[in-house]
């Protein structure tokens, strides 16, 4: 590949602060396209489509329960809070016993979308994702057979499983497909960029379209492209200069054992981006203009002006969409038989 379309292809790479998934049929259902939609790299979404609304809701229950974890606070929402853009807004998130996380939290927004989950795509979709932080003794730190345990002590637990999986019994498999099928809902449709996709030309202002025109113009269209602006490809932090990173992950490399992919990261969605600072996996930049000019710079380079770096800025503002909205679950009570929380134990 030339160099010049290495370079264009990282374009904003790895924006974020976080399936092509396999099981869209049992829970949301594939997310839907706009039939009329104009002539452009991206695409906008629509709202997913519930197929087994049983699954989401124990689903929504089982994201918000902090009971999955050893000391009984920590729970999904904790790192990909709904109210923060599916994310925890920390460069770092923050794990059992106050730990402090390697990397940044990637929102869980429109996650179904990304070709794997992790920035180094070590699940290959939510379900998968979704048994990980719960056996990771530096986040949930508990394990999947006393997570079970601990669901099937709980009287409204037992129905609800039974009634959504028809009395299979409670495993690890059925917890995560709950938990993937309500994540799997939590797309955000009607960006303001959508709506110009779609034919709104007053949806965005001048400065806002110049953005876009420079977003494609500079490259950055390259890699983050398609309906969800991102979270297709895997590409290098710092192709043009090194990147001097603050976290000690390796990117995809520590998955593939291939020392030619070290420091190669999933390539973030650009929605909602300006709800979910601060950004790159290590989380060192703190606001879209700082990220625009480093990843200018260092993937792209080329040094933005102060002009172009706003217009760009107004630009990635638009992406914002609808946000998940809700009543919040009522969680089941524990039984004499739950075990009880342990925050303070190592």
């Amino acid at each position: 590949m030339k160099f010049k379309l290495l370079i264009a292809l990282l374009g904003f790479g790895i924006l974020l602060a976080g399936c092509k998934e396999q099981h869209g049929n049992e829970g949301a259902g594939n997310v839907e396209t706009s039939n009329a939609v104009s002539n452009e790299p991206i695409q906008p979404i629509q709202p997913a489509i519930v197929k087994n609304p049983k699954y989401v809701e124990l689903g929504k229950k089982l994201y918000f329960d902090t009971r999955l974890s050893k000391s009984g606070f920590i729970s999904c929402n904790s790192c990909h809070n709904l109210s923060m853009g599916g994310t925890d807004n920390l460069k770092t998130s923050i794990g059992h016993n106050w730990s402090k996380g390697p990397i940044n939290s990637p929102t869980v927004l429109n996650s179904s979308l990304n070709l794997a989950q992790f920035w180094d795509g070590r699940a290959a979709d939510l379900k998968e994702q979704a048994g990980g932080p719960i056996a990771n003794p530096g986040e949930m730190a508990f394990t999947h057979e006393l997570a079970v345990d601990m669901l099937k002590s709980i009287p409204g637990y037992v129905t609800e499983f039974n009634d959504a999986f028809g009395g299979r019994e409670i495993t690890i498999n059925e917890v995560t497909l709950a938990i993937a099928a309500f994540e799997e809902t939590l797309v955000t449709p009607n960006a303001r960029f959508d709506q110009w996709l779609k034919g709104n030309k007053n949806a965005l202002n001048k400065t806002e379209l110049a953005g876009y025109q420079l977003f494609k113009s500079s490259g950055c269209i390259s890699c983050h492209n398609g309906m969800n602006i991102g979270g297709n490809s895997y590409q290098k932090m710092g192709l043009v200069a090194p990147y001097k990173a603050t976290s000690p992950a390796q990117g995809r490399s520590a998955v593939t054992g291939n020392d030619a992919d070290r420091f190669n990261f999933k390539v973030p969605t650009l929605r909602n981006i300006e709800l979910t600072y601060p950004y790159f996996h290590d989380g060192e930049a703190a606001t879209l203009t700082k990220a625009v000019d480093t990843m200018g710079r260092l993937q792209l380079g080329r040094k933005f002006t102060t002009e172009e770096n706003a217009q760009i800025v107004a630009f990635l503002k638009t992406l914002t969409g609808e946000q998940p909205s809700f009543k919040l679950p009522q969680l089941p009570p524990s039984s004499d038989a739950t075990r009880r929380p342990q925050p303070f134990s190592d």
